[in-house]
């Protein structure tokens, strides 16, 4: 299987609402993998492939302790990713004022009263 870019298993992860609530969760502290799962409406297996998910795009380091599994979120991952969006929004800012200002134009032009000439003009007289 392919291996993906840190940054693309950054944004694939943090795609599904279950894996935030879990980084939310692990955003106050490290905890058990019972305690992530106790809200979640699922089963602990699928609770399991959210960490796996989680795991593999490196925002999440498990450890065993015992009989307990804890979780513990990585900062670094989130880190570039905000890095990258912060790089990137002044380029979709600007590409958006340029799309509001073609849009203007083009609204403008189609509510504008169609141009006469002045031939067309003294043959109304």
């Amino acid at each position: 299987m392919d291996r993906i870019d840190p940054l693309s298993a950054t944004f694939q992860a943090l795609g599904d609402p279950t894996r935030r609530h879990i980084l939310e969760r692990l955003a106050r502290g490290p905890t058990t993998v019972s305690v992530l799962a106790e809200p979640l409406a699922m089963s602990r297996p699928a609770v399991t492939q959210h960490l796996n998910v989680l795991e593999q795009a490196g925002l999440i380091v498990r450890t065993k302790q015992g009989r307990w599994r804890t979780c513990e979120m990585r900062e670094e991952p989130l880190t570039q990713a905000q890095a990258w969006v912060a790089e990137n929004r002044g380029i979709w800012l600007d590409r958006f004022a340029r799309l509001e200002e073609t849009l203007e134009a083009l609204e403008s032009a189609e509510t504008a009263p169609p141009m006469t000439t002045t031939s067309e003009t003294s043959e109304k007289e």
